[in-house]
């Protein structure tokens, strides 16, 4: 499986009181890359007839990031998933190899047309299992 992957900046409304990126920030950048690396992967048929929430994070802040610095953020889909939900690991690396974030969310697919969870098809999974 090859890795997602998405430079990001850290901007001066990025950081809060204590100088560093604050902690919703992040999990904006987790929505953010989550959701590109959708778009960039799913059939656009898949992207039109279903949606994704997130049902649980779980983050480990592990280095402050200030403001100017640049992060590569990783995103990878390590395991199958299990009927409506599967897990996304991520990873926040700055450009001195040093990790800042590191975070697993659990996901769930959403039908558009009737607004619920269904079992994650199979061809929709593929493109993010294979590589």
């Amino acid at each position: 499986m090859t890795p997602f992957e998405q430079e990001i900046v850290a901007a001066a409304e990025d950081i809060d009181e204590l100088g560093h990126v604050n902690n919703a920030v992040w999990v904006r950048w987790i929505q953010d890359v989550a959701t590109a690396h959708w778009l960039a992967v799913a059939d656009p048929a898949h992207v039109a007839a279903w949606l994704w929430v997130v049902t649980r994070h779980e983050i480990d802040y592990l280095r402050p990031l200030r403001e100017g610095e640049r992060v590569t953020a990783r995103t990878w889909i390590a395991e199958p998933p299990k009927g409506a939900r599967f897990d996304r690991h991520m990873e926040f690396v700055g450009t001195d190899g040093q990790l800042h974030v590191r975070a697993r969310t659990t996901w769930a697919i959403i039908d558009r047309a009737s607004g619920r969870p269904a079992r994650v098809p199979a061809e929709v999974a593929a493109p993010f299992l294979a590589g």
